[in-house]
């Protein structure tokens, strides 16, 4: 964590806002405005500390409900006046109860987890370890990798027709898996597939394909 950041707090008087972010969720919980000790404080305490505009004093969130902000991390913005506090929240964060201060739920988008995944099975790829299935997939070989996910793609097909839907999730998080094997093993992410189904997305995606296919036949 950065904590020598060059911050600006003479621009605004003193304060500079800082906005809390989930470190896990990715969700804003709340904004609040930082003076140069409640910097120090959070970085010193671990807790997200702010400067109370209506009390005129340092105000560590959670000190009377306990709902805490744990810091993981702060960064300043390109105009060093603005703050990006990413956290842990124990418990609601707004004073209402709600789990952010814009009455939404605190919940993590578990397309998100894809991503975690892979770099899991990144640093098994990295350090193979010994009892690992994920070792040994890569052992294996491509080839391997290739057929399992054959394989697990034919068992969900057969649970979509013939199977029940718990059965038919089972098998596909198994084919995911094994497809996410595969593009590690062949240095791709899963973010790839996402950037290149969001370009098939545009409505002009199909006209541009059988032009460009058009055009290279003609050559």
């Amino acid at each position: 964590m950065t904590t020598n950041l060059n911050i600006d707090f003479e621009k605004m008087g003193g304060l500079v806002p800082a906005i809390v972010q989930d470190a896990d969720t990715k969700n804003v919980l709340m904004l609040g405005y930082m003076s140069p000790e409640a910097y120090e404080k959070t970085i010193s305490t671990g807790l997200v500390t702010f400067w109370s505009r209506s009390r005129q004093c340092l105000w560590t969130k959670g000190e009377t409900s306990g709902n805490t902000l744990q810091l993981v991390s702060i960064q300043v913005d390109c105009d060093n006046d603005t703050l990006l506090v990413k956290a842990h929240p124990n418990g609601p964060t707004c004073h209402t109860g709600t789990d952010t201060c814009w009455g939404e739920t605190n919940e993590a988008n578990p397309v998100l987890f894809l991503s975690e995944l892979q770099d899991f099975i990144d640093r098994r790829k990295r350090e193979m370890p010994e009892g690992s299935y994920t070792t040994a997939l890569f052992k294996n070989g491509i080839k391997r990798v290739a057929q399992k996910v054959g394989e697990e793609a034919l068992e969900a097909v057969i649970e979509a027709v013939n199977g029940t839907e718990e059965k038919l999730k089972y098998e596909a998080a198994d084919m995911l898996y094994h497809l996410i094997v595969l593009l590690t093993a062949k240095d791709m992410r899963i973010e790839d597939l996402a950037e290149e189904l969001h370009r098939r997305h545009d409505p002009n995606w199909d006209r541009q394909r059988r032009e460009a296919k058009a055009k290279g036949e003609m050559e």
